[in-house]
């Protein structure tokens, strides 16, 4: 590959780098799309995606001596089993370190459309309560941008990868461009009236989701077959495969590289600009620099500073773009909570009908007009009710023939909450490289270092608690709660470590995702956020990218880059 050949590289090719790569193209510039795993082809390349149980080589439960060994991080994530695993990174062959005392789990798929085959698909927006919340109660430092900033932006991809859901009119959560939702099932309304019924304020709402409901822009209705993670052929949930990348190729102006490790990004110091990235074959060794005058970097948040951080020079000897010290430090996770289970009596003529690909919330209303608890911030519940299936026989004290009368009838309806929770920033949450440890491709091992603090653990007291009582609300007639804090990681959203600011001094990237330090230099992905909301941020990733990517081709075309 030539000098001349690419107006912009894309690191990363998962939800933000997609989304980099298509708004790129659409404005002209000859893009790049690097990823360090496979190629992944829509359709032909989800090998068991209607496949049943038995026709798996372990009944769906997976090699139990296999996931120990390879995948003892994996196997902890949503949507890992027997036909995902293959969408997830073998840990054995991916190694890191967390520091002694600390606990984190890095989540990972490396391949052509990253976690956009796995994710959860849940889409909501951030508002000014988000953006504003460090300021206001002083923990971090403030967002340079407001929900007016960004509120286009979500509209933008909203229109194009179809969210299904309802208008609320939730002030701290802004209603969307929406396709209808997924229904409710008969017990998720019954609870839904118990719960706003007993607590004035709270909203039990449909989940806001990147599934179709109907036909959109030439991807059609969801059919209810499930499990979502194993891909979908028919694009009814928004991916890379499905969505952003056929855009970006329809320019006839994108090259995807894969099975290429970006090993770091060249920087000119007489330029004051990045110039290209330096790559690893990750099958065949063979090392090449390619070059370019933009560049976006969306490796996911650790990959994005484990780039950063290898891009030393005499110019930036601490990581690139790390002038202000920034990098690698505010690692940030959704907490995720205790799971509350409510078993219900009634209804026992009605019955689910097809895998719906969705649930319900209940957004934050702890601390939102003034605060009310001995913590900061808020949480919010996803969850979904249903049938219990067979796999009860596990916890019956019925045996033999009574036990198998018994599984051959559904279960009684129970409903699940997942409290999910905003943690407080943390400087001391931070990302290193490993002084000692390196790769099979010789490159430094990540050292992370997470902790929960007090403020998230009173949180989860009243995540359990307040979920029990929402629960006995809705009329539940046994309530089982599972009280703990994952480890960071586990929600799937990690985040921070290249924060946007108002200040070069202590942030990374200005209002449009640039660089303070390096005009040619854009960061989109989780890395970029200032805090980290209770809602799932994803939605806000591709928003921020396609807005990143608008500023970055204007200032292009102006000549400022």
């Amino acid at each position: 590959m030539t000098s001349s050949v690419f107006d912009a590289i894309v690191v990363g090719s998962g939800i933000s780098g997609g989304w980099a790569a298509k708004e790129l193209t659409e404005r002209g510039a000859r893009v790049l799309l690097i990823d360090r795993g496979r190629m992944v082809r829509h359709g032909e390349d989800y090998p068991s995606e209607h496949k049943a149980p038995w026709e798996m080589p372990f009944h769906g439960f997976g090699d139990r001596l296999l996931y120990e060994s390879d995948y003892a991080v994996q196997r902890r994530g949503r949507g890992f089993e027997e036909g995902s695993a293959h969408f997830f990174v073998n840990d054995r062959e991916h190694p890191y370190k967390v520091e002694p005392g600390t606990r984190f789990s890095w989540l990972r798929g490396y391949q052509v459309g990253g976690r956009s085959l796995v994710w959860g698909r849940a889409s909501f927006r951030l508002s000014d309560f988000n953006f504003g919340e460090n300021k206001r109660d002083g923990h971090g430092i403030d967002w340079p941008i407001r929900y007016a900033d960004i509120s286009p932006w979500y509209d933008h991809v909203e229109r194009f990868i179809g969210v299904s859901g309802a208008r609320e009119g939730i002030d701290s959560l802004p209603d969307g461009e929406f396709l209808p939702p997924f229904a409710m099932n008969c017990i998720e309304e019954h609870a839904k009236k118990g719960i706003e019924r007993s607590f004035p304020g709270r909203r039990m709402i449909n989940e806001r989701t990147a599934v179709l409901s109907q036909d959109h822009n030439g991807r059609s209705a969801c059919h209810l077959c499930g499990p979502c993670q194993r891909g979908c052929s028919t694009g009814s949930y928004f991916s890379t495969q499905s969505s952003t990348l056929p855009a970006a190729e329809a320019t006839e102006r994108l090259t995807v590289m894969s099975d290429t490790i970006v090993a770091g990004v060249d920087y000119d110091p007489t330029l004051k600009r990045v110039t290209g990235v330096r790559t690893i074959n990750s099958k065949t060794g063979a090392r090449e620099t390619i070059t370019a005058r933009l560049i976006f970097l969306n490796a996911s948040t650790l990959g994005t500073i484990h780039i950063l951080l290898n891009s030393r020079s005499n110019a930036f000897p601490n990581g690139l773009a790390n002038s202000s010290g920034a990098v690698g430090r505010d690692i940030m996770d959704t907490v995720k909570g205790p799971i509350i289970t409510g078993t219900f009596s009634g209804f026992e003529d009605q019955q689910p009908i097809g895998n719906r690909p969705t649930g319900i919330y209940i957004p934050r209303f702890r601390n939102v007009a003034d605060r009310e608890t001995d913590f900061l911030r808020g949480y919010g519940y996803q969850g979904s009710g249903s049938r219990a299936l067979w796999t009860r026989g596990i916890d019956s004290r019925t045996i033999g023939a009574d036990l198998k009368a018994e599984l051959r009838k559904p279960g009684p309806w129970t409903i699940m909450l997942g409290a999910m929770g905003e943690p407080l920033p943390n400087y001391d949450n931070v990302v290193r490289l490993d002084p000692n440890k390196t790769d099979k491709w010789g490159l430094p091992q990540l050292l992370v270092s997470h902790r929960w603090t007090a403020n998230e653990e009173r949180m989860a007291q009243d995540m359990a608690d307040q979920g029990e009582a929402m629960m006995r609300a809705a009329g539940a007639v046994k309530v089982t709660t599972i009280r703990e804090i994952k480890p960071a990681g586990e929600t799937n959203h990690e985040m921070g470590g290249a924060r946007m600011g108002h200040d070069p001094r202590e942030a990374v990237l200005n209002r449009f995702n640039q660089a303070h330090d390096i005009a040619n230099l854009f960061i989109t992905d989780g890395s970029c956020m200032t805090s980290s909301p209770c809602q799932n941020p994803s939605l806000t990733y591709m928003a921020l990218s396609a807005r990143a990517a608008d500023f970055a081709m204007k200032q292009l075309k102006e000549g400022a880059l």
